[in-house]
């Protein structure tokens, strides 16, 4: 559909994300306006182990109130490359480092008003880090779980890991090693 931007404005500069409201034109003629929430994406880690357990955090999320099991992952810097940002990530909320990365997916998280785009990657090679995690002052909270990868993928199942993020990379990582074999 090709939108006419009559008037973009930036309402809000975040820390997370900026707040952009357009008044648009449709093809009719018609006017709208589209609110979009600009952020500048983020990296994901599923970390597995050769023995098939996988590496989550829980943490708690602010909106709902709650602590949810997720795999690790972190806002992109402007203009960095997605996939050392998954390392770093990794490293900094478990203290592991990942020997070898692969890219699963990508995915639009809340495409009705949001253009955040994560990029999804299958961590293995796992190593402790010497230096251990460097979590910021908000995940100084967060612990570090070990699942096997199927009971990770039956709490998905179940509804006990709700985050879209961690059930696309663990279902698509679930997936990639079961067809490798």
């Amino acid at each position: 559909m090709d939108l006419k931007v009559i008037k973009h404005d930036v309402v809000r500069r975040g820390k997370v994300f900026d707040l952009i409201v357009d008044q648009i034109e449709y093809p009719s003629g018609n006017r709208g306006i589209r609110e979009v929430a600009h952020h500048p994406g983020g990296a994901v880690a599923v970390p597995v182990f050769p023995d098939g357990t996988v590496l989550l955090v829980r943490q708690f999320r602010y909106p709902f109130g709650i602590y949810t099991l997720e795999v690790p992952a972190g806002k992109l810097d402007p203009g960095e490359d997605p996939e050392p940002a998954a390392v770093r990530e990794l490293e900094e909320e478990t203290g592991y480092r990942a020997g070898a990365m692969e890219k699963l997916t990508a995915i639009y998280t809340t495409p009705g008003f949001c253009d955040e785009v994560l990029h999804i990657y299958l961590a293995t090679d796992l190593t402790l880090s010497p230096a251990g995690h460097r979590r910021e002052e908000g995940e100084q909270t967060m612990t570090v779980e070990i699942r096997p990868l199927q009971e990770a993928v039956a709490m998905v199942e179940r509804m006990e890991i709700v985050d879209s993020k961690t059930i696309v990379g663990l279902l698509m990582a679930e997936r990639r090693l079961r067809i490798r074999g």
